[in-house]
């Protein structure tokens, strides 16, 4: 098991972290920050886990200072779908659709927060199917 560690973070500030929490609870329609708080973390913790150290560390610089981002590797790449079925028993009373809410409302709230590059080397990382997870249109050929 392999755990980065978490590296220096200047760029942003506990002010960008709200900032984030709150484009989650209006993503996601939350009625509180504490709750778009969790779902944020536990989804970033998990998206952490996916990404090979070197985006990690690229990544680490964008994400307000309080983003978990380190998180031990998954063995082996998740599709989007067993990504979202990961994430549900880490959130209170979490069905498959409403995980699969959650994750997209956080992550489409990152993708902004990233914006467009980065969220494409993001996306670079991940297995196919992802891009709708981040509220974009997915364009890869199908097979």
């Amino acid at each position: 098991m392999t755990v980065t560690t978490m590296q220096p973070r200047s760029p942003m500030a506990t002010s960008d972290w709200t900032d984030l929490v709150e484009a989650v609870r209006e993503e996601g329609r939350y009625g509180s920050a504490a709750e778009a708080e969790s779902v944020t973390h536990t989804v970033l913790l998990a998206l952490s886990a996916h990404l090979p150290a070197t985006e990690r560390a690229e990544l680490t610089p964008l994400l307000p200072t309080e983003a978990p981002l380190c998180a031990p590797l998954v063995p082996r790449p998740l599709t989007a779908r067993e990504f979202v079925e990961s994430v549900a028993p880490h959130i209170e009373n979490a069905t498959p659709a409403t995980a699969r809410w959650h994750v997209t409302s956080v992550l489409t709230a990152l993708a902004q927060e990233l914006g467009a590059s980065q969220t494409a080397r993001l996306l670079a990382q991940l297995p196919p199917g992802y891009a709708l997870l981040f509220g974009l249109a997915d364009l890869a050929a199908v097979a």
